[in-house]
């Protein structure tokens, strides 16, 4: 049974179309996914994302523990600051890709997909032993809201009442109001500027209101996907999972090998240095037609290399784009690869997974 976010009697009364997702009800559209996507490019959108989880890690063996889990390197961080990474199985597969939160000294905050809490928070405990922490899963604690796009940093001062300006991208801060501690931060899954503020699920309620009281685009995840695909970031189990590493999918720089022993660092170590059978690619076809998720990709002589994982007609550049996973030879830039459409074969061209020109505040 798919469970409900604080604000899912919120999104009915707002119309939304709503359907499960990463085992919630989530909207995925309220008017229409281009007339969303575009609010959050031009000017700021709202999400509700109250479906992922959160774990928190304090004690003193957090930051050593975190370290080995996590294939970024989060030794000696400034608290406020924020890392991407992922954690891997042991043969350098993806267990999920995360963020995690210095907090304050030995004190840690981790972000992790909806879909895979309870497998995450699983394999994280299976970890824990010979590390003096406490480990906690806040997921049914925490609300969540994604404020995005140019205009969120005056949205989120002037409308909220938070004070903001100061983050620079991947920080965050903590700020009482009423007694709540809410945590914010200059952080998203959108290619624009924006903030991510968790809070107890009342206080996300009460922000809500605020925020559409003030006329702030509701958005759902339709274009939530269309808008991180645009910018180049991947969707666990479409472009990372256990099958696809982060080496594979082209984020190695976010596992850093100068670091102690971490959880696949030798299976990451080897594949930075050899190479993987398959990478993941941009691939910018030719023709209008949309190249589906699953839909196979080809070579001209009609052999088949690859696969889409993720593809639309892009909203803001007005081209059929899409992520795939092909035969790592197969991958240069500017190679001609072709996407299989039903029974019609459309031409294309390898290019930058980073499709649009990202407008992050650094």
């Amino acid at each position: 049974m798919e469970k409900k976010t604080c604000l899912y009697d919120k999104h009915v009364a707002l119309g939304a179309l709503m359907q499960p997702f990463g085992g919630f009800i989530m909207p995925i559209q309220y008017s229409n996914i281009a007339d969303e996507h575009n609010a959050v490019r031009q000017h700021c959108g709202v999400f509700d994302v109250s479906h992922m989880g959160e774990v928190t890690v304090k004690g003193p063996d957090a930051e050593r523990y975190v370290n080995h889990i996590f294939t970024n390197d989060v030794r000696g961080a400034e608290p406020g600051k924020i890392f991407y990474g992922m954690m891997c199985y042991e043969n350098g597969g993806t267990v999920d890709d995360l963020l995690v939160y210095k907090m304050a000294e030995n004190d840690f905050f981790l972000v992790i997909n909806a879909a895979n809490i309870d497998k995450d928070v699983e394999w994280m405990k299976s970890h824990l032993e010979g590390y003096d922490v406490e480990f906690a899963n806040r997921s049914d604690y925490y609300g969540q809201l994604a404020v995005q796009g140019p205009e969120a940093e005056a949205v989120v001062e002037e409308v909220l009442g938070l004070a903001c300006k100061d983050l620079v991208f991947y920080t965050s801060k903590t700020i009482d109001v009423d007694g709540e501690t809410i945590i914010i931060s200059r952080t998203g899954y959108t290619g624009e500027d924006g903030f991510e503020i968790y809070a107890v699920n009342e206080a996300i309620v009460d922000i809500w209101a605020l925020l559409q009281k003030a006329g702030v685009k509701p958005c759902g995840l339709g274009c939530r996907d269309t808008l991180r695909f645009e910018a180049g970031l991947p969707l666990y189990g479409d472009e990372l999972t256990p099958e696809i590493s982060p080496v594979a999918a082209g984020f190695s720089m976010f596992c850093k090998l100068d670091k102690d022993e971490f959880i696949g660092k030798e299976a990451i170590a080897d594949q930075k240095a050899n190479g993987t059978k398959m990478k993941l690619v941009g691939i910018e076809l030719a023709d209008k037609a949309i190249p589906r998720a699953g839909y196979p990709v080809e070579l001209e002589d009609g052999t088949e290399v690859g696969v889409v994982t993720t593809g639309y007609h892009s909203i803001s550049l007005g081209k059929s784009i899409c992520f795939a996973l092909v035969k790592r030879e197969c991958g240069a830039l500017d190679a001609p690869l072709s996407v299989r459409i039903r029974k019609k074969v459309f031409p294309g061209k390898v290019v930058k997974k980073r499709f649009y020109q990202t407008n992050y505040k650094k």
